[in-house]
This record gives C-alpha cells, structure tokens and sequence, in this order.
C-alpha cells in the first residue's frame, strides 16, 4: 500500500497540469464559442503595442492595447485583446498584434471590437482561437495528462503484491504472475492491438494542430522549412495503418491461446502444448515455432540505463499442423537441456530469465506472428497428450529443412580426394556490414573528440574501439573456410581475401565428440536469433573449427549429420557437464 501512495503522490502533479491545461483549452473553446453572437462595435485606440519578457532560456511577448468604445450613448474601455491572456512564443501572434495595433493607432484609424450584448463593459478584440496555442496546450494535457492519469489507474487496479515466501509460492513459483494460473497461455497480441490504436490516437492528437501552424509559416510567412513538420502527421496516418493492420490479424486468427504439456515446460523435460487457430486448415501452410531463453537485464547508470535482453539459449521447429475444432491445431514439443535458468514470475529485479515461445507462418493477407511469454521450471516433466507421431514427423520436416539450410550455407564438392566443405566469403554480409558501419560511426567520433575538440583521452578510446569493431567486420565478411577430409586425415584451412592465415589438422581416429560454441547473438524487436561454431574435439582436448555461421541449434545438428556421413566422424567418448554459458554444449555425434 505504501508503494501505492508513493505512485500516487509522484502522479499527481503530472495529473493537474493535464486539468490545469484541459481547463485553459476549454474554456477557451467555450469563450470563442459565445463570443461568435457579440456585437462588433469601432472603437478608438489610446495605448497598444507588444512587451518583450527575457527569461534564462527563452523570450516572450504579450501584446496589450486599451481602447474606447461608445453604446447606448455610454463610453466604456476595456484592455482584454485576445482569447488566452499573458506572454508566449507561440508564432508570430503576439508581436504581429502587437505591431498591428500600434500601426493603426498612429494612423488614428478605429479598429472593430466585440462586445457582450448583456454586459457592455466586456470586450475584446480578437475573438478567434489561436490553434498554434491549443495545440501547444493539447501536448500538455495529453502527455502530462496521459502519464499522471495512467500512472493513478495502473497503480490502484493493479493486482495486490504477492508474497513469495508464502508456502504456495515456493513450490510453484509460476502462480505468482496472474497470466500463468492455468495451463492456457495467452499471447500479447490483442494487447498489442490496443496499443497500437492507444499510440496512433496520442500522435494524432498531438500532432493535429501542427498543420494550421504550417498553413501559417508556409503560405503566409514563406517559410518552406516548415513542411518538414508534415512529416509528424505522415508519421501518425501510418501509425494508424500499423493499428488496423493489427486489429486484422486479431480478428483473423482469434486469440490462439497455447495450451502447454506439460505445464509448466520443464527445464530437463519437455515443453510443448497444443495451439488452435481460427483459420481453415491447409496442408501447405506451415508454422515455425521458437522457444528461447532469455537472460533480461538493465545495461548502462543513471539516465542511460536502459532495459536490454539476450538470447541464453534458441530451438527451433516445424509445428505439427492438423484439422481442429476451431480450424487448425499446431502441436509441437521440445527437448530442454537441464541447465537453462527457470522463469522469473515476478520480473522485479534488474537481471532475470524470460522464455518466449515464437510462432509465424507466412500466409496470404496478414501472416501469423504471436509471441507467448511461457513459464519454464526445472520440472523434469514429459508431456503426456501431445501425439508422439505428431511430434516425430514435426521433427522429421524441421531436419529435412535445416539440412537445406546448411547446404545453402556451406558448399560441398565431392573429388576424387574426398569431400570438402567450403564456407565462402559474404557469408554473413549483413552481420559484417553492420559491424563495419557501427565501427566506423564509432571511430569517426573518436576522430572527431581528438581532431576538433581536443579531447585525446575519450577521442582515444572511441577510435581504438571503434577501429577493433571495424576491423572485425571486415575479416567477418572477408573471411573464408575450407574443411576436407583426404584418407585419415580432416583439414581446415582459413583464408582472408584469399590469403591462407591458418591451417589445422586432426586424424579421425583422435575425434571423440562435436562441441558448439554460440559466437553472436541477433536481436530484431523481439526476435532473438543465435550464431553458432562447429568444432572437432580430439581426445586430448585439441578443437579444430570446421563450421561457423549456423542460424540456430537446428543447424549446427543438421552439420553434425552431414560431418558424420562425409567424414565418417563417430563418438568416441562420453560428455562431461555443459559450459556455463547456456549457448555452449558438447555434443556427441549421435546426438546430431
């Protein structure tokens, strides 16, 4: 409860400057609104013109005038000039009021007043809205508005704290988060879906007054700088595709929930589940399916810490796909190794594990793209609904594939003198071509800190690290690999731009298993992807890389089975414990 208060009190001033700001805009509105039946009468100026106000980092002007006007025979003043009373810089109001004012004063000319009909004594000049400064307002009371009322709400509906010491939660940690009470679990994507539609209305509104504002600076003041501004309202039309666009892909699949077997998924068991999709069954169709786990932790101090994630561990599969109830049901099952981290229900602390189960298909119209945050224990549970044939043929589909896959990555000759495998320059160009623009972005700014500020120590570090990044991608995308077997003997010979600088050698007879190595993990939104290295492991614990570049645990399985059958690599010895890090394994050849 305390928690609550402490919310609730940092909300509240954000809260009423939105009300401060609704009600200036409103009563605005209202004003222009009831002054469009006042009676316009001449009136003569006394005193106009515009004041200026210098403050610590920014300038404003008011316009004042005081004038006189006569009705019914009875002269009255008043000084009200426009709508919104007091100084701004909102465009050009203020000072070409203010100019335009005292011009016709000097001139001696009358200008046209409006008054109230039932008081004579209230009148202003401009009676138009200002829709640069409602505009200006509207951002207030959104953003300030919008936080301090969304922070209120959140904070009392949310759900009460619960006490992991309680009995209950020790031996099923997983009913500590609400959205894992039962074995059905709910993707976000009709979260999602409102989201979209909640942050294309916050632009849009933002964003509306600005073309009235460009009306004024391009057609009337010349200023062709300001079309730039359109491109918040271009932004925001988008925005609103993106929202109907994910209202069409909810109303087409429906909320294809995943019913996990077991449930929890077990860590050194299995995860898998059933999925059921409102959309008619065809055989062609088919469904990727990813589990990873992902270590979750904030990265960087004080204003740039920032919340960031990485993939631990990634497998991937072909879901079994058949004719359900409701359209079409997806199976799918995986095999979990024992050392992956649990799920952390409550996500309270700055490091924590997340599972993400992933799955898409590519269809006519809007694909199928759901993500499943899922809970993971070290159960040791087997699923017991899920169809083994199922389940085995999905295995079957997801082998025939990644052996495509690996054969579209590494090229392989048969000669006379045996088999080779070649990994080819490029093989990675987006990866290296990032690596080499982020280095030179990176070196450049350490460049120009020495160059241009002085700055040797920072323009130092800046240059030296971005020039180690730049370096890397270019031997990345330079780099070549060529692995062959010639009788007893495995070769592996290492090129850049064609120049050996490495050569490794291992007899058959002294490999006794395969290892994995994860070397670089890809994030896009929240798709994780992780690259692997194939090495030969002899006996005495030499490795020799014969394959780099793997999309995946699927693959780096699907080479291992192309090495045994080229090369004729069998296991020869019993695996110890996995490395720590939860990328890295040892395999036996069997296991491929």
């Amino acid at each position: 409860m305390k928690g609550k208060i402490l919310m609730f009190l940092f909300a509240l001033p954000f809260a009423a400057v939105g009300v401060w700001m609704g009600y200036s805009i409103g009563g605005s509105v209202t004003d222009a609104w009831e002054m469009r039946s006042w009676s316009p009468v001449q009136a003569e100026l006394s005193n106009s013109g515009y004041r200026t106000s210098h403050g610590d980092d920014s300038t404003t002007y008011e316009a004042y005038a005081t004038y006189h006007y006569v009705i019914d025979g009875q002269r009255y003043s008043s000084d009200r000039v426009g709508l919104s009373s007091g100084a701004d810089n909102i465009g050009d109001y203020q000072t070409d009021m203010g100019s335009l004012l005292s011009q016709r004063q000097a001139r001696g000319e009358t200008i046209t007043v409006y008054v109230n009909p039932s008081d004579p004594t209230d009148a202003i000049i401009d009676r138009d809205l200002r829709w640069g400064l409602v505009g200006f307002k509207a951002i207030f009371l959104l953003v300030f508005g919008g936080v301090g009322f969304g922070l209120i709400i959140a904070t009392f509906m949310a759900p009460k704290e619960k006490d992991k010491t309680e009995p209950q939660f020790v031996d099923k940690p997983w009913l500590l988060k609400d959205a894992w009470q039962g074995g059905a679990i709910r993707s976000g994507s009709k979260s999602s879906m409102w989201f979209a539609w909640g942050f294309a209305a916050f632009w849009n509104l933002v964003s509306a007054p600005l073309p009235f504002v460009i009306y004024d600076e391009v057609l009337e003041k010349q200023n062709y700088l300001g079309l730039v501004g359109l491109l918040f309202p271009l932004v925001g039309i988008g925005m609103v595709f993106w929202a109907i666009k994910a209202t069409h892909e909810w109303r087409r699949f429906g909320p294809g929930p995943v019913t996990l077997d077991p449930f929890p998924a077990s860590i050194g068991g299995h995860a898998g589940g059933t999925i059921d999709i409102n959309l008619p069954y065809e055989s062609a169709t088919q469904f990727q399916v990813t589990l990873t786990c992902i270590h979750s932790y904030i990265s960087g101090s004080g204003k740039n810490r920032s919340r960031r994630e990485s993939a631990s561990w990634q497998d991937t599969q072909v879901a079994h796909a058949a004719a359900g109830v409701q359209g079409t049901r997806l199976q799918f099952r995986f095999d979990v190794p024992q050392e992956l981290q649990e799920s952390d229900a409550a996500q309270d602390n700055d490091s924590y594990y997340l599972w993400r189960l992933n799955v898409s298909a590519e269809l006519p119209g809007a694909d199928f793209d759901r993500d499943y945050e899922i809970p993971a224990y070290k159960t040791g549970e087997s699923s017991k609904s899920l169809s083994d044939f199922a389940v085995q043929e999905a295995h079957d589909k997801q082998s025939q594939i990644d052996a495509r896959e690996v054969r579209k990555h590494v090229q392989i000759n048969f000669g006379a003198e045996g088999t080779t495998f070649f990994y080819p320059m490029f093989r990675n160009f987006g990866s290296s071509f990032m690596g080499m623009l982020f280095g030179a972005i990176f070196g450049g700014a350490g460049l120009f800190l020495i160059i241009k500020e002085s700055h040797w120590f920072m323009g130092s570090i800046f240059t030296f690290v971005g020039g180690l990044i730049f370096l890397f991608g270019i031997y990345s995308a330079f780099n070549s690999l060529e692995v062959s077997k010639s009788g007893s003997v495995i070769r592996s010979v290492r090129r850049f731009a064609g120049i050996v600088v490495g050569r490794e050698e291992m007899a058959v007879a002294e490999f006794t298993r395969f290892k994995k190595k994860s070397t670089m993990k890809t994030q896009s939104g929240k798709k994780h992807t992780v690259h692997y290295q194939l090495s030969a492991v002899a006996g005495d614990g030499r490795k020799m890389v014969i394959g780099d570049g793997f999309r995946g645990a699927n693959q780096v399985r699907a080479a291992m089975k192309l090495f045994e059958r080229e090369f004729g690599l069998r296991q020869r010895a019993k695996v110890e414990k996995p490395q720590k890090d939860f990328g890295d394994y040892d395999f036996l050849a069997s296991d491929a």
